[in-house]
């Protein structure tokens, strides 16, 4: 499973940067230290040593403040190791995206018990599909129409996210990332096992 490499547009200046990133650091580091997202916007804002009124600039409200933050640790944390594990196998990879999991297991599963995990699930979706379509298009290219592949990284999308926000919410501690990379694994060789002869009679049917 991997997430969509392409680095958030930059913002404006330099001084919302930093103020952006003391807001999101601040919202990670208290719903982890919590474990709880219902945070108040001024104990972030006090955290990160701003006002409120500037998180309301910046974010509109706490939601997309949180949401912000989750997201942006997936991209300062995660991104750069999945890119220095393109060239690893596959258990390698998705190991490297368990123990991220694992790692920050207090904060997601907060955010997946809150009223933001729509949000998430739908902008982490946004990440892994394009992706997934891409390594889809790798290596069933011959077997897969392009509407197909769509729908397959969709739902292999989905359903590993579901995979992951149920470990991380209800599997005992401490999280074992090595036995759910294997987990996904297995899933992925049964959809290679099973795609070629799935394409094979789709297109006897087609004709």
């Amino acid at each position: 499973m991997e997430l969509d490499l392409a680095p958030a547009a930059p913002a404006r200046d330099r001084r919302v940067r930093r103020s952006r990133a003391a807001l999101t650091r601040a919202a990670v580091a208290l719903v982890t230290e919590r474990g709880t997202a219902a945070i108040p916007i001024s104990d972030i804002a006090a955290a990160a040593d701003v006002s409120r009124q500037l998180v309301y600039q910046h974010f509109g409200d706490r939601d997309a403040l949180l949401l912000e933050a989750a997201l942006d640790l997936v991209r300062t944390e995660l991104l750069p190791r999945l890119t220095e594990a393109e060239s690893l196998d596959g258990r390698s990879g998705a190991l490297v995206v368990t123990r991220y999991f694992a790692e920050h297991r207090v904060f997601y599963r907060a955010m997946l018990n809150s009223s933001s995990a729509f949000a998430l699930n739908k902008a982490l979706g946004g990440l892994f599909v394009p992706v997934n379509r891409r390594a889809i298009e790798r290596h069933f290219a011959r077997d897969l129409d392009p509407q197909r592949a769509e729908d397959l990284a969709v739902f292999m999308t989905g359903g590993g996210a579901n995979v992951i926000n149920e470990w991380l919410i209800g599997a005992d501690d401490p999280l074992d990332p090595e036995d759910l990379a294997d987990r996904i694994v297995a899933l992925v060789d049964l959809f290679a096992t099973a795609l070629p002869q799935i394409a094979t009679s789709t297109k006897e049917n087609d004709r």
